[in-house]
């Protein structure tokens, strides 16, 4: 009985932190192969994939997406909207099945996942889960210049 109870608490902790943590912009991630570029800064987060030259003129909003994820489809309404409203502003989506190289690069672990990254291709801020738009504005206010 003991352990039922227990297992039922552990769970319902690790899912109230999961719900906590879903959506929400935090730090960034060291994208593999991003060398210094003689005294340049790190290359984009997309040098070498087919999205290197589609940077937004501000800011572009990086999506990993999978074919039967439902909060994918929510985030692409999302970032499709932000994207629209705000100038300079660009929505690229990646389906992370056909793209594996550039998931285990970028350190993808899970769809959706929403990078926001600057005019130059630097990654600002990321997210695991679906975002809010008033969340995706807030990462954006720190991306743009």
């Amino acid at each position: 009985m003991y352990v039922v109870l227990a297992a039922v608490l552990v769970a319902l902790a690790a899912g109230g932190a999961l719900a906590l943590r879903n959506g929400r912009f935090r730090g960034t991630h060291a994208v593999r192969g991003a060398e210094e570029a003689s005294g340049a800064g790190p290359a984009s987060a997309l040098e070498g994939s087919p999205w290197q030259e589609q940077l937004g003129e501000r800011a572009t909003l990086l999506q990993f997406s999978s074919a039967f994820c439902a909060p994918c489809r929510a985030t692409r309404r999302v970032l499709t909207d932000v994207a629209e409203q705000v100038p300079g502003v660009i929505h690229i989506e990646v389906d992370a099945e056909h793209h594996l190289d550039v998931v285990r690069r970028m350190g993808i672990l899970r769809t959706p996942t929403t990078l926001v990254l600057d005019a130059r291709g630097h990654e600002v801020v990321r997210a695991s889960g679906a975002p809010t738009r008033a969340q995706v504005y807030d990462a954006l206010a720190a991306a743009l210049p």
